[in-house]
């Protein structure tokens, strides 16, 4: 089909704690699998008060993020150029390849946020703190 609409209640929720392959422990819907995208992932994550994605790089990936609720605290930056930034609902931020990246849930609810990654290839996490600038 050239075009397919659904709303996200109806997308299943995935508990990645129970899969050893996938951290963090975190629960997800993979809107990306049910629309049938080609060339993105799209993922809406949910977190927990505590709940964070732990500073982390891409190889390929190019990651945009939109908080639909909850505060985070975001990490952002090359290793030893890592910046804190607070963000809150309408909040986008972006990852380039090879920048880390991570985010916390430092509020009292639960927080949401939809994470567009492209290109959509596995793109395991990086240690940012082992990527050299001249890799660029």
């Amino acid at each position: 089909m050239e075009y397919e609409v659904v709303h996200a209640d109806d997308v299943p929720t995935t508990d990645l704690s129970e899969s050893d392959d996938v951290p963090p422990d975190l629960r997800i819907r993979a809107l990306d699998e049910v629309l049938g995208t080609d060339d993105v992932h799209l993922k809406l994550w949910y977190f927990d008060p505590g709940e964070e994605i732990r500073y982390h790089a891409h190889a390929e990936q190019e990651e945009i993020y939109y908080v639909l609720e909850g505060e985070f605290s975001l990490k952002l930056g090359r290793s030893g150029e890592e910046e804190y930034v607070d963000a809150g609902p309408g909040t986008f931020w972006i990852a380039k390849p090879e920048v880390g990246h991570g985010h916390r849930n430092v509020g009292d609810e639960e927080g949401v946020v939809l994470a567009i990654g492209a290109p959509a290839v596995e793109d395991p996490g990086l240690d940012p703190h082992g990527l050299e600038e001249d890799d660029e």
